[in-house]
């Protein structure tokens, strides 16, 4: 699959979904192929940037605990995919006029956190506000893709309603497990 293919995912339900429901990642490969190393970006680019900028990010940044820190952070990433395929798969099941199969919940579990890990990228950046920005961004982005992929990827098509709503819990429990996440962050 080509990158304008894949930017375009979470504007469309048409390009690019089918070919990679037809591709059948297996969840293993899914898990260790695609969430394992792009998991891996935000607790390493956070670890640099808690031990790099000290203060200029903000009060008491640079004093905390990164390794323990960004441990937790990444082991927490690794068993929200879990947690959020599974979660998928049971929320959109629930629906009457909608059905989803656990490796395309999977697949889009995988998926969802893209613009999230990437947003990551901006802690090369030593600025509070550039930082906080990009995460609303890759909020959106995440939230749209999460909504356009369980369009496409579900077997009955619900109403476009009945796919908001879909949208709207995963999100949320989404949501709830990373403000736990910045919550540990900022704690230690």
């Amino acid at each position: 699959m080509n990158p304008t293919t894949v930017i375009k995912l979470p504007f469309t339900r048409r390009a690019g979904w089918k070919e990679l429901q037809r591709r059948r990642p297996s969840i293993a490969k899914l898990a260790f192929g695609l969430v394992l190393p792009m998991s891996l970006l935000p607790p390493v680019l956070l670890y640099y940037a808690g031990t790099h900028y000290g203060d200029a990010f903000t009060a008491g940044f640079g004093e905390r605990e990164w390794r323990f820190i960004t441990t937790i952070l990444f082991l927490s990433e690794m068993l929200t995919f879990f947690v959020m395929g599974w979660l998928i798969h049971t929320v959109v099941n629930i629906a009457e006029d909608m059905r989803i199969d656990y490796q395309d919940a999977y697949l889009l579990a995988a998926l969802a956190p893209l613009p999230l890990w990437s947003s990551a990228l901006v802690l090369l950046i030593p600025s509070l506000l550039v930082n906080a920005l990009a995460v609303l961004v890759a909020l959106g982005i995440s939230c749209s893709l999460v909504y356009q992929g369980l369009g496409a990827l579900c077997s009955r098509q619900g109403q476009d309603m009945t796919t908001l709503s879909a949208t709207y819990t995963v999100m949320a429990a989404g949501v709830l497990a990373w403000g736990l996440l910045m919550a540990i962050v900022w704690a230690y």
